[in-house]
């Protein structure tokens, strides 16, 4: 009997004894708070180094065309006519950069860049563009161009990119350009077999004007998106001073079917008295990646009588006309486009593809 009641007042002891884990190399206790009935928070270190390394900057720069699915006949402009570009950084270091982009002309000149040096912020991983325009100048010299884009930051490796182009030579440029007040009269007869066009102006005033232009441009075998024949044409605020004072004159284009064109004719004939301002372009294509293809876009306010009759006409194919005559005080925009579109079976050949893709850009 007193063996029993030792053994359990040492059962009743153990019950009551206190247990302690001390073997947390932190020094944070599990024992529970009798006071509360819950347990205290425990503090976790947190470690001074970043849990991911940082990968150091690195570079690389590409200059490409700004035109989709480029191809060799991409390359080719005009003096005068612009390419454009876009100059593309990629960082692929962990942190934002803030990197350079400068401009080697090589064989070209500084003044035919858009830019020659710009700062652009790049992001870790990410990258950055930039559009760049080059302009040959009117006495630029056909044949072969390149130029270099270098790109650096500090820290890190520099970049190098190259860009090319090829000038195509005009076969024939006239350009006139007058302001001031009196008598001007202007006449120009252009006809080529190889390109099928024929251009036809008489021009004549009596009054003032601010400026007066006159640009045409002859390219026989034109490349790319080069036009066989454009016509530049803007004035800016023409006034009669005088009664019999007017702006008058007689302007033709013809894309001659005969020699390979596409059957095409817009004529325009004008007795003006004012004209604030006229801004007209018509390209003709017959070569490279825009072949058969005409197009005259025109915006003008004036007073006064003004004529436009265009039409078109494929013998067993189609026949389009349009004429409009106005007479009074009108603010003018107008659009003609004529193409023809090239036959093939299955596949692309002869630029077909890239006029296609033109025709698609210009109805969407």
């Amino acid at each position: 009997m007193k063996i029993w009641l030792i053994t359990l007042l040492l059962l009743v002891a153990q019950a009551g004894a206190t247990v302690e884990d001390t073997g947390s190399s932190s020094g944070a206790s599990c024992v529970a708070d009798e006071s509360s009935g819950s347990w205290p928070s425990m503090t976790v270190p947190i470690p001074s180094d970043p849990p991911y390394p940082i990968v150091p900057t690195h570079l690389s720069v590409t200059v490409d065309l700004a035109v989709p699915n480029p191809n060799e006949d991409s390359y080719y402009t005009t003096p005068g006519k612009p390419l454009e570009y876009l100059v593309t950084v990629k960082n692929y270091g962990s942190e934002d950069v803030d990197v350079r982009m400068t401009v080697v002309p090589s064989s070209c000149l500084p003044g035919w860049f858009s830019w020659t040096e710009k700062v652009v912020n790049v992001p870790g991983g990410g990258a950055g563009s930039e559009a760049l325009y080059v302009q040959p100048e009117m006495k630029a010299l056909a044949g072969d161009y390149e130029f270099e884009v270098i790109a650096t930051t500090e820290g890190a490796n520099s970049a190098t990119a190259r860009g090319r182009f090829k000038v195509q030579d005009y076969d024939y440029a006239s350009e006139t350009s007058i302001s001031g007040t009196g008598q001007f009269q202007l006449s120009k007869d252009v006809r080529s077999m190889n390109s099928g066009i024929k251009s036809n102006k008489d021009v004549y005033f009596s009054g003032s004007v601010d400026a007066l232009v006159k640009n045409e441009y002859l390219v026989d075998d034109a490349r790319g998106t080069n036009p066989n024949f454009e016509e530049q044409d803007a004035v800016d605020n023409y006034m009669a001073l005088a009664p019999g004072d007017a702006l008058f004159g007689s302007e033709s284009f013809k894309s001659s079917l005969v020699f390979g064109g596409i059957g095409a004719k817009v004529q325009e004939s004008y007795n003006l008295q004012a004209m604030e301002f006229k801004d007209q372009n018509f390209n003709l294509h017959q070569t490279g990646s825009l072949n058969r293809m005409a197009e005259l876009r025109t915006a003008d306010n004036f007073t006064g009588y003004f004529m436009l009759d265009a039409r078109q006409s494929v013998p067993g194919q189609r026949s389009l006309k349009e004429h409009e005559e106005f007479m009074g005080s009108f603010e003018l925009q107008r659009r003609i486009l004529f193409t023809e579109r090239p036959t093939f079976g299955g596949s692309c050949g002869g630029g077909s593809c890239d006029f296609m893709n033109r025709l698609d850009s210009l109805r969407g």
